[in-house]
């Protein structure tokens, strides 16, 4: 079986324009998480706004968990973090019964609680609106006007919406191991990584269609046959016919098309839009079956992401990166369409 890797993926915007090193240190990547709404104000829960460096999510979770003396799976999140980075989140942690804790306990293992609200209910994962990015790519040179050409092109008509590297694991590993699943040759297989498993094969393929419209340059505009998406929503709808109407609304991002995100039933594309991407899928047929057969349902994910609040900076060696995308989607897909990035880092424990 061979996939393109995310690396070796089409852009949309032309040949990228240097080359560069990425997390060099945790503050050279930075992330803002957005909810989209505010806190209670009252209620069993807190709040928790929270900065980490070097960390990631779960484990803060857990010694959140642990200085509040409850069980580790009562601590809510609405989004994981990269460790690689200085990020900032929300958490919701139980009101603890015997008085609030000394927070800053947990500066010293780069934890720093910076707000603390009454909540009325657990932190649920997904419930966020998007994240703030704000990125330094270093020793990479660039030609300013070929910068501000591939800003306003991005700014104008987004990148296509990959998934990133990391959804498939270090060298592929997630769907090296999918493919051992659907081959049969991966048994007894604990939940949670057959279900890691099971997205990274789903996205791979989303990838593969999405690779294939850019390079025919139509991912970024409905077709006859396509199902559109509203911004900012997960629901769609079949466009039989393209008018002037469907056109407009494309042009001012309020529609995208989308890509399958494979399982059980019938795509709900139609004619050359639905032969198109059967035909991307055509090579992964043991894994579209074998996502059926796991109960995974047919769904949709725009092939197009906007970038908002776009700003570009650049000196003699690094090129400084800020932006805004909504929740699900990659700041990888962004980078790429400016540069190439090598990211020079150890292992994972």
């Amino acid at each position: 079986m061979r996939w393109t890797s995310f690396s070796a993926l089409p852009r949309a915007h032309g040949e990228p324009l240097g080359q560069g090193r990425l997390r060099v240190v945790p503050e050279d990547f930075q992330v803002e998480e957005h909810l989209g709404f505010e806190p209670d104000g009252e209620g069993d829960h807190l709040l928790l706004w929270v900065r980490k460096t070097g960390a990631n999510t779960e484990w803060v979770a857990r010694k959140l968990a642990a200085l509040a003396g409850v069980q580790g799976s009562a601590v809510g999140y609405a989004g994981l973090k990269d460790r690689h980075a200085v990020t900032a989140q929300w958490f919701s942690v139980p009101r603890p019964r015997q008085g609030l804790p000394d927070w800053s306990e947990l500066n010293a293992f780069g934890i720093e609680v910076r707000e603390v609200h009454a909540h009325r209910r657990k932190l649920r994962r997904g419930a966020l609106q998007g994240n703030r990015f704000r990125i330094r790519v270093r020793d990479v040179g660039l030609d300013p006007e070929r910068l501000r050409e591939c800003a306003a092109a991005i700014a104008g008509s987004g990148v296509p919406n990959y998934f990133g590297a990391q959804r498939f694991g270090r060298d592929d590993a997630n769907l090296i191991h999918a493919g051992e699943l659907f081959s049969g040759a991966a048994r007894r297989v604990p939940r949670h990584l057959r279900g890691l498993w099971l997205s990274a094969a789903r996205s791979q393929i989303f990838n593969q269609v999405l690779a294939a419209r850019v390079e025919r340059g139509d991912w970024d505009r409905p077709l006859d046959g396509d199902c559109l998406q509203l911004d900012g929503s997960h629901s769609f709808f079949l466009a039989e016919r393209i008018d002037e109407t469907l056109e407009e609304r494309s042009r001012r991002m309020d529609l995208h098309p989308t890509g399958p995100l494979w399982g059980r039933g019938d795509l709900p594309t139609q004619g050359a839009v639905r032969s198109a991407e059967e035909a991307a899928a055509m090579p992964f047929e043991g894994w579209t079956a074998g996502l059926a057969a796991a109960g995974m349902d047919q769904e949709r994910r725009a092939l197009r992401l906007p970038v908002s609040d776009l700003e570009v900076e650049s000196d003699t060696r690094d090129l400084l990166v800020a932006f805004y995308l909504s929740a699900g989607s990659y700041a990888t897909a962004v980078l790429r369409e400016f540069v190439d990035c090598f990211e020079e880092r150890a292992a994972e424990a």
